[in-house]
């Protein structure tokens, strides 16, 4: 083994999070002209191991968006929390595939973690659930545990017989549904675009009096936390007008399910412990390092169904909780060793704490900007933040010059024909002194002369 080289790994890692709160968040722009030095054929010769992870640093560090800082506002995603960082380099160091009941260590902390996030969310107690890569899988994991589910009740067995003359499911959306869902239906084979879209209301909730007649294996794909203005669906209402059909009701939670974990905000999501199945990211607002997605499902033998693998050379035992069983992947990292971690850092005051303050810290990012005369074109219900400083053209000029400026970093996006800046508060090292500070440069900026 290479001590040195990990150790010096390690010291430009701590030297790179030290700086990471008082560097410009935009990569610097020397670094990046110099990414073009990472171009080049295969070597035919194997290269010093320290070289490469000096080239590595000198030209990546600087060269990175500061999404693990402060004011990284850009999409809604943590930075990582130092034990997670820490954890992640343990439990890297041990090489583990946690695919198997091979590694007890690592499966055991995945199924504490498991439960211990049941637990919070206030999910039924037997969920089956999975640590994936993000929402996106994580909706497709749900999602193929819920097309299992309603054919079964139908008849068929989707798995042995496919959906080649299977019969018909529909699937149910809001028009303000997340790409990833979208994504997710394409891979399962129940297309992108044949879905039913239920028409929104001006904060991106479903309409539920716009839900049409259901007949059929049927599912519905809810959300909790619009990626623009945070909006839930009334998800109790879904379920409770669904009931008694063979209809699957699954949430997209990549952010908003971690609501459930504030005294002060879960009335937002009341009534999601109904459904059927539900999506998460632990990388957005539990802070812990991609990629790191988990699922839920109500029915966990419709997950074990669509997820499960066998072949003679992987170990089974009856008694024992195989991974591999409800993930779609075979070979993986443990993701859940970063989950157990964060979690048994916080605690559940801790996790209910760092919520709160990102929502109260979009509050003052609104009643700031607001204040400065800028639209706020959303109601602020958890952390997301739409402002507009003008027209469409006066908004885009103050967004990219608020990047190139280098204080903070947030994204553009389009919402209601209208084109907005979207702040997205949630990362643990935020403080109230880092949106004075981004508020402070969103006036400046937006007051400069264009360019």
């Amino acid at each position: 083994m290479n001590r040195s080289l990990l150790e010096t790994a390690a010291y430009k890692a701590c030297a790179y999070l030290d700086a990471v709160a008082e560097r410009p968040v935009r990569p610097d722009p020397a670094a990046v002209r110099t990414v073009a030095e990472f171009i080049e054929s295969l070597p035919a010769h194997g290269c010093d191991d320290h070289a490469i992870l000096e080239q590595l640093d000198r030209i990546g560090s600087p060269g990175s968006m500061a999404m693990a800082g402060p004011r990284f506002f850009g999409f809604v995603i943590g930075g990582a929390l130092p034990i997670t960082v820490a954890t992640n380099w343990l439990s890297t160091a041990w090489d583990q595939n946690v695919g198997t009941i091979t590694t007890p260590v690592m499966s055991t902390l995945e199924q504490v973690a498991l439960s211990w996030l049941i637990d919070l969310f206030d999910l039924p107690s037997d969920c089956g659930g999975s640590f994936i890569t993000g929402a996106t899988v994580a909706n497709f994991a749900a999602l193929a545990a819920a097309r299992h589910a309603v054919l079964k009740t139908a008849g068929w067995d989707v798995e042995a017989d496919g959906l080649f003359g299977a019969p018909a499911i529909t699937v149910i959306t809001g028009t303000e549904t997340h790409p990833s869902v979208t994504k997710s239906l394409g891979m399962l084979g129940l297309g992108r675009s044949r879905v039913v879209a239920v028409p929104t209301d001006d904060t991106g909730a479903m309409q539920l009096d716009a839900l049409p007649a259901i007949d059929g294996p049927t599912i519905v794909c809810t959300q909790v936390g619009n990626v623009n203005t945070g909006a839930s669906d009334p998800i109790a209402a879904i379920c409770e007008r669904t009931a008694g059909r063979n209809v699957w009701v699954h949430v997209d939670g990549a952010f908003g399910l971690w609501l459930k974990a504030s005294a002060n905000r879960r009335h937002l999501v009341a009534g999601l412990e109904q459904a059927d199945s539900w999506a998460t990211d632990a990388h957005k607002w539990l802070n812990v390092p991609y990629d790191s997605g988990v699922a839920f499902v109500r029915d966990s033998a419709a997950l074990r169904a669509a997820m499960s693998i066998s072949a003679a050379y992987l170990p089974a035992e009856n008694d024992q909780r195989n991974p591999a069983d409800y993930t779609p992947e075979l070979s993986r990292r443990a993701r859940g060793v970063d989950v157990w971690a964060a979690l048994k850092s916080l605690g559940r005051d801790g996790v209910a704490e760092m919520v709160d303050r990102h929502c109260d810290q979009a509050q003052r990012f609104a009643a700031g900007l607001a204040a400065a005369g800028f639209e706020i074109l959303a109601p602020v219900t958890m952390n997301q933040v739409l402002v507009a400083f003008g027209s469409a053209e006066q908004t885009e000029q103050t967004i990219a010059a608020l990047q190139a400026e280098g204080t903070c970093w947030c994204g553009i996006t389009r919402w209601q024909g209208r084109t907005a800046m979207r702040i997205s508060v949630c990362n643990w090292s935020t403080t109230d002194a880092d949106v004075e500070r981004s508020i402070d440069a969103m006036r400046r900026v937006a007051a400069a002369p264009a360019a």
